[in-house]
């Protein structure tokens, strides 16, 4: 089984209207019987096309488990539970966001946004940090295509207490990694009392090799998952959730250069193919996952990078990048498959507004236009992103532009009050008023009223 990246051009319909199902169409024109769509993501756009670069399992085992629902498929939901102000926060991973696009640096404005919601609802690229995860305690943990499938109406979250997590670790040529491995879940259950059933150290790694698209995004190809598969498969009903920590193939440099501003390496070469991995995953195995990079050697290990952006420090100190995984997981919640309402879920009725940064264009925003949801995208330049969210059909005052995320929270504050944006604006806009004119017969003496608009 391998998992690869492809970029496909698709050309721009001659109409907007339902732009989930016409991408849905055209993908599966390029799809051969034993291939599964992944992860979708939409990185540029023209006047003429689409720059649209796909996840895609190809699978040579004839596994029935891959039988499992298109990402493309959607339910509208019905209506909009009020009784709370839920909102969902994506910084996609690896594209180079100047804030929230490397190591957890977005758990601040997690944070910022959890306090003014009852439920935020975010992944682990926001907030996993290497050994740091401040993931708020109104925070749920979702792996990124769960939350897809919860924006596609396909998924509902369930609180949980906890879950039983499995480690599953790659067998390293120098034995203290995956030692180092063992003890960060072995420091997780003595000193959160998490339930670790199992740590499966694979003699048959899987193969991941980080690679970047044609957009400039992190991407990659995993080759051998059938072997990640087989572990997960024998050992399905001992966990709830699945922590990864295994190799990941980049060129020496790499690890250098992400470290050095001035080098202009700014994207965590990373977090692409990792968030194909867990993609893959979660989907044929209906749970949530994560995965932290295992060290490649004990020079990468020893290098002396100095001070570095602080964006970056916690990748800088840490030696397994496993604990914000492990905290993530502990209590991330479970998977029912369609809309489900009642006390602890959470569903696509439950999703009062939707944060992104400008030009992000995947299947949450394209399902946020087809149920109405509010989308407030943030201003972020250094993006590799390059979509007009204005140019999609998304309905008169569900679309907001901020220039950063304090303002983009006072969006949302706006939103969860019922005050239109446009009062809070200095000028204020006159009245718009409409004289409807009267109709007469024969018989009436008055002169019609004409029809007329004017402002006062």
């Amino acid at each position: 089984m391998i998992i690869t990246e492809r970029e496909l051009y698709i050309k721009t319909p001659g109409s907007n209207e339902n732009l989930l199902a016409y991408f849905a169409e055209q993908v599966k024109k390029c799809l051969a019987p034993n291939e599964v769509p992944v992860r979708f993501v939409v990185s540029s756009t023209n006047k003429k096309e689409y720059l649209c670069e796909l996840g895609v399992l190809e699978n040579s085992e004839n596994d029935s488990r891959l039988d499992v629902p298109s990402i493309f498929s959607c339910r509208t939901r019905s209506y909009e539970n009020t009784e709370q102000f839920n909102i969902a926060l994506i910084i996609p991973t690896g594209i180079g966001c100047e804030l929230g696009g490397h190591s957890g640096d977005g758990g601040a404005v997690a944070r910022l946004f959890a306090s003014m919601c009852d439920q935020l609802i975010t992944h682990p690229n926001v907030v996993n940090a290497a050994d740091i995860n401040e993931l708020p305690a109104n925070g749920l943990y979702v792996e990124g295509s769960v939350l897809t499938r919860l924006f596609m109406g396909t998924a509902t979250l369930q609180k949980v207490r906890a879950n039983r997590v499995m480690l599953v670790v790659d067998r390293h040529e120098d034995p203290m990694f995956h030692e180092l491995a063992v003890n960060s879940a072995s420091a997780a259950r003595a000193a959160m009392g998490m339930d670790i059933p199992l740590v499966v150290i694979m003699d048959k790694p899987i193969l991941m090799r980080a690679q970047f698209s044609i957009s400039g995004r992190a991407a990659g190809r995993i080759e051998h998952f059938q072997n990640l598969h087989k572990v997960l498969s024998e050992h399905e009903g001992e966990y709830d959730a699945v922590a990864l920590s295994t190799l990941i193939c980049i060129p020496s440099h790499f690890h250098a250069d992400y470290f050095k501003e001035e080098k202009g390496f700014s994207v965590n070469p990373w977090g692409g193919v990792e968030a194909m991995l867990t993609h893959t995953i979660s989907s044929l195995f209906n749970v949530q996952s994560a995965h932290s990079p295992m060290m490649t050697s004990q020079e990468v290990m020893n290098l002396n990078v100095g001070i570095v952006d602080p964006r970056k420090s916690a990748e800088a100190v840490s030696t397994t990048y496993l604990h914000c995984v492990l905290k993530g997981l502990h209590r991330a919640p479970r998977i029912l498959d369609g809309i489900h309402s009642g006390s602890g879920l959470t569903s696509i009725n439950d999703i009062s507004c939707l944060v992104i940064p400008d030009g992000c264009i995947g299947l949450p925003v394209l399902a946020a236009i087809e149920n109405e949801i509010p989308v407030i995208a943030v201003k972020d330049h250094s993006s590799n992103m390059k979509n007009e969210l204005s140019a999609l059909p998304f309905k008169e005052n569900k679309l907001f532009f901020a220039n950063n995320y304090l303002e983009a929270a006072g969006i949302a504050a706006s939103l969860k009050a019922g005050i239109a944006l446009d009062s809070l604006k200095r000028p204020l806009a006159q009245t718009k008023i409409s004289i409807q004119s009267r109709q007469f017969g024969k018989n009436d003496t008055e002169d019609p009223v004409a029809m007329s608009e004017k402002n006062v």
